[in-house]
């Protein structure tokens, strides 16, 4: 296997991932009220309550404010729904890269952009919203981990990129089929 075909295997092995990644984590969005009674049940059952408390609190009030959202007033749930529909919609943008990497690097770098935007939000509108800190932080290693295949992505295609541009200079970079 040539370098080319070996960057270009590894950059869509990346986008395949992280394209996964974002779907589920878009497609969890949808049945929320359903997920957190699960989840409530699951903690439960492992003996959560007794050895961390304050997590069990926390579930159980955004469980009681989600029940609550969903018999009094259902419209605030389609939120939630706009947020998981924009998550689909982002993995299809990585079509490009998986596609053209090289000509499509923007998409990667918008994807880093935008992990890196997780972080102040986190710290800005968690305290706004009475979110404690440490569920901030989990909100923030979204970010951070979701960044981290994106950013090998993006050094593979520079790579790509150069690779292309010695073999022959001004070639546009035509991905392998």
């Amino acid at each position: 296997m040539s370098d080319r075909a070996a960057l270009l295997k590894g950059i869509r092995v990346w986008l395949v991932f992280f394209v996964v990644c974002l779907v589920l984590s878009g497609a969890t969005a949808f049945p929320l009220v359903h997920e957190l009674r699960w989840t409530e049940e699951a903690l439960r059952t492992l003996g959560a309550p007794e050895r961390i408390p304050g997590l069990m609190e926390w579930i159980e009030r955004v469980r009681d404010g989600l029940d609550t959202a969903d018999a009094e007033h259902p419209f605030l749930l389609y939120g939630t729904d706009w947020l998981a529909f924009a998550h689909l919609v982002i993995a299809v943008a990585f079509l490009g890269p998986y596609r053209d990497p090289v000509r499509n690097v923007w998409v990667v770098e918008f994807g880093l952009i935008a992990c890196a935007g997780v972080i102040p939000l986190a710290l800005i509108c968690g305290p706004v919203r009475g979110i404690p800190f440490w569920w901030s932080v989990i909100d923030m290693a979204f970010g951070v981990f979701g960044a981290i295949p994106l950013y090998l992505v993006r050094k593979k295609i520079k790579r790509l990129e150069a690779l292309t541009e010695a073999a022959v200079p001004g070639a546009a970079v035509v991905p392998a089929q």
